[in-house]
């Protein structure tokens, strides 16, 4: 019979993020494959796993290790596989290897878990009903300015070193859209910066440290007023004591942002009709 590929997320910082079931899995596996096999070694280790069976799967060696991986799992083996943090396959390696599995017709059980991107999203107080994940940041400003454009919420990652020059390029852009940076999410020196992109340019005039994601609020749409700033409108009226369907029917008729996209963004869920 063959085995399965197990897609393990793993901490993005506080060890103690560890799933009962991903720990599980890691303890069953014939094979863990991972980036950093000192890194996993490390994780195991904490978790009082034996790390004998561990298999480096990284970018550079992703296509061939795919093939013999998928090769295992048809001959009956369990093969579980980590990244250095988070979950696989989302800016990590890992896709190679489920398209191997899913073209051989092999078991896949993806486990819920950490996520710098989702983590970063929710604290950030915008939208979150829309949401676009970028990766990195494009360098050219034609590109950078295309980003802006999305209707939706932008998530991306950002190097330390690389922050203040592309918050500054982002503040001439948009100096008014409302942002975030988080940085070390889930660490003992966490940050969450939440303001303007002229702001958080000011914020962060120098180099950073740890790892960073960026956060921006969606640009307006059909040329009307900037949907951070309705929704903020929106919340100041519901804790004011009006009823949210009401409230955002007012906010929309008086900046053109979809009333029901401004309750769902305050709610996260459709308005009953």
């Amino acid at each position: 019979m063959p085995g399965k590929l197990v897609v393990c997320p793993t901490p993005i910082g506080n060890l103690e993020d560890i799933t009962l079931r991903v720990r599980r899995a890691l303890y069953e596996a014939d094979v863990i494959a991972c980036e950093d096999t000192r890194r996993t070694g490390l994780l195991l280790e904490r978790l009082e796993i034996q790390a004998l069976r561990l298999m480096s799967y990284h970018e550079g060696n992703e296509a061939e290790r795919a093939r013999e991986l998928a090769q295992r799992i048809e001959r009956g083996d369990n093969v579980a596989l980590v990244s250095d943090a988070g979950t696989p396959a989302i800016s990590d390696p890992g896709f190679r290897l489920i398209r191997a599995c899913i073209d051989r017709d092999l078991d896949i059980e993806v486990l819920p878990g950490p996520s710098s991107i989702i983590t970063a999203l929710v604290v950030s107080g915008l939208p979150t009903h829309r949401f676009r994940f970028q990766g990195f940041l494009p360098r050219r400003t034609g590109e950078l300015e295309r980003v802006l454009q999305s209707s939706e919420t932008l998530i991306a990652f950002e190097s330390p070193r690389r922050l203040p020059e592309s918050l500054r390029a982002l503040a001439q852009l948009a100096p008014d859209r409302p942002a975030a940076v988080c940085r070390e999410l889930t660490k003992l020196h966490e940050e969450i910066a939440r303001g303007t992109l002229g702001e958080l340019s000011r914020r962060f005039r120098d180099e950073a440290r740890g790892e960073i994601v960026v956060v921006i609020g969606p640009a307006a749409e059909r040329g009307t007023a900037d949907i951070g700033f309705a929704t903020d409108a929106l919340r100041g009226l519901i804790r004011a004591g009006a009823r949210p369907r009401a409230a955002a029917s007012v906010v929309s008729a008086l900046t053109g942002v979809p009333a029901n996209d401004l309750y769902k963004g305050i709610t996260g869920r459709e308005p009953r009709r």
